[in-house]
């Protein structure tokens, strides 16, 4: 998505179109070596055009985009550049010209809008070191007693200057945090350390494709052969991960784990202090050895947790799993697609697990032909898999079809025994890959409800909030309802696109909406939910939600009355917190028994 403001970034300038890879130092980074400088001129870079899709598939099964991935490498294979032999140190030269051959011509024109840096990091999308935790913050009001643990949210914040093309989802991980402990509040963030992210920081440069980014056309086929040239001398290690991990977070059996759709999760410790500490990547205990997509779903009544997989190069192109509350993998269920489809989320009722089939799929086969791999398919029928949670067989699935229905996000989804419908709750968007090849205008997101009647095999979409011409992205609902039927969502107000002005609480019966707006040249992200001390009624809770005044350039949390939509509290934040994704909420009881928190 591309921003519009123009803020300048705090830490360190950033010049277009220049050719060196400026490090974003974080305050407990390891010290490194001055950055390269790739100065050449450019060059006519003629990229075979006879390659075939084929060849494109054979070296993307290298590179998981998402693909299938060992669990444990048997030895790591990286080393750092003073541990390079002769061979190696003369393989790193020639290829690091290439590199800056390639991003001389990637120069050589000017950027999309939707790639283009200076664009998609600008004002509060600019990135931002890490910061160690301060405690004791400045409060306004007073924070509910219920309101006790640590709120974390995910973001893509790059660790490295991008000089080339670079899209806002292509950032390294980091997580903004904040405790709350008897009515007090710290704050920290840090970067989740993925093991792109430690490789790159050892090279002292970005090396790893971006996926989003790059890998687009001729060029994005040469920075391919590139990167796995790298990993053929051993200056890369593929196998332990390619993945960002900038998305999605949940808690699930004591593990606080971060996510995005190419590569496993990551574990981070919340310690003691409130502060935040990568542990590596993981596989429950061995039990998984695929990518896991950024929505995994937590049933709330019998705490297990639902999957899928999904792979853009071989078959099957998508998988169905879940785990036993103590974190037992269940055998996988092959899903049969035509073709790889992009998913990013999918949704649970009580006894089903609901599957978006859409029309955005990947064809790698574009990149030889100079398009991007994500496109929109106007022949294929967008319908949603209804799969029972203890399925054993991809066949077991019954599709449904829903014309014209593109949902990035669905926010919850439920059973009517009476019609034998399953209802489900999401945002519809059009156009379908404007977060990918669009610019971001013009984007809608319209929340809707579509009914899929299991006895017909049929189905009806309606928009839920009619009248009001409303953008409404990136929320949730209740989670203690999650999978059964629920009266409200919380989401936010997407206006200015994609800036949120803004969140909505939408009374999914009736349509109506109240509004709490962050105020002038304020704007924030996703609303999160905390449910109340008590067995209340649904809505009994609140709001807590990271906001940046663009006028001051702070940042603060605000905790928000679910049912009077009034602030109750404003913790001011001792840093700026860029615009960001995902997050959810601990609970100090959710924590392990040596109380982190205290």
């Amino acid at each position: 998505m591309a921003a519009s403001s123009s803020t300048a970034f705090p830490c360190t300038k950033w010049n277009t179109r220049v050719h060196t890879h400026r490090q974003i130092l974080s305050s407990n980074s390891p010290s490194t070596s001055k950055a390269p400088n790739f100065t050449s001129s450019p060059t006519n870079l003629k990229p075979n055009k006879k390659l075939k899709p084929k060849a494109i598939n054979l070296a993307l099964q290298t590179i998981p985009l998402p693909a299938t991935q060992p669990i444990t490498p048997p030895k790591p294979r990286t080393k750092t550049p003073q541990d390079w032999n002769f061979l190696q140190r003369i393989a790193a030269k020639v290829l690091d010209a290439v590199d800056s051959a390639l991003l001389s011509a990637e120069l050589h024109r000017p950027l999309p809008t939707i790639t283009d840096p200076t664009v998609q990091l600008s004002g509060n999308y600019a990135p931002v070191p890490e910061h160690p935790v301060t405690h004791n913050l400045p409060i306004s009001g007073s924070i509910p007693d219920c309101i006790s643990g640590v709120y974390i949210r995910n973001g893509a914040n790059p660790f490295f200057k991008p000089s080339g093309n670079h899209h806002l989802f292509d950032g390294d991980g980091m997580l903004h945090a904040v405790k709350f402990h008897n009515g007090s509040a710290s704050y920290a963030c840090r970067f989740t350390r993925t093991n792109k992210l430690d490789q790159e920081i050892k090279l002292n440069r970005p090396v790893f494709p971006k996926a989003i980014g790059e890998l687009h056309g001729h060029l994005g086929i040469c920075r391919l052969l590139l990167f796995l040239t790298r990993g053929l001398f051993q200056l890369v290690d593929p196998s332990k991960g390619t993945g960002v991990a900038n998305a999605g977070l949940i808690y699930f059996n004591r593990k606080l784990l971060a996510m995005s759709e190419d590569d496993l999760p990551y574990e981070v410790e919340i310690t003691r202090t409130g502060d935040l500490r990568t542990v590596g990547r993981f596989n429950f205990e061995n039990q998984l050895n695929q990518s896991m997509i950024a929505h995994p779903k937590l049933d709330p009544v019998t705490n297990e947790l639902f999957a899928l997989s999904y792979d853009v190069v071989n078959r099957p192109y998508l998988k169905y799993f879940k785990f036993s509350p103590a974190g037992v993998k269940s055998p996988d269920v092959d899903i049969e697609l035509p073709c790889p489809t992009m998913i990013h989320d999918f949704a649970i009722t009580e006894n089903y697990v609901i599957i978006p089939d859409h029309q955005l799929v990947f064809k790698l086969q574009e990149m030889a032909t100079g398009g991007s791999p994500v496109v929109y398919d106007e022949r294929k029928r967008s319908r949603f898999g209804v799969l029972r949670k203890d399925a054993r067989s991809g066949d077991e699935v019954m599709w449904v079809e829903s014309a014209d229905t593109f949902c990035f996000h669905l926010w919850n989804a439920w059973e009517e025994e009476e019609s034998g419908e399953v209802v489900v709750i999401g945002s519809c968007m059009t156009p379908p890959d404007s977060v990918f090849n669009g610019s971001g205008h013009g984007v809608k997101s319209v929340l809707s409800e579509i009914r899929l009647n299991l006895k017909t095999g049929e189905s009806r979409k309606a928009e839920i909030v009619e009248g009001l011409n409303l953008n409404l992205e990136a929320g949730m609902v209740n989670r203690s309802f999650l999978g059964r039927k629920t009266r409200y969502a919380y989401l936010a107000i997407a206006e200015p696109w994609p800036r949120v002005s803004g969140f909505a609480k939408v009374d999914l019966g009736s349509g109506e909406v109240r509004k709490y707006l962050y105020g002038e040249k304020r704007f924030g992200g996703e609303p999160f939910f905390v449910a109340g001390g008590g067995a209340g009624e649904e809505d009994d809770g609140y709001v807590v939600v990271m906001v940046h005044d663009e006028g001051t350039g702070r940042s603060e949390m605000r905790v928000v009355s679910a049912v009077e939509m009034e602030t109750v509290a404003t913790v001011e934040l001792p840093a700026r917190v860029p615009y960001g994704f995902h997050g959810t909420f601990v609970k100090s009881e959710d924590l392990d028994g040596e109380s982190r928190l205290n």
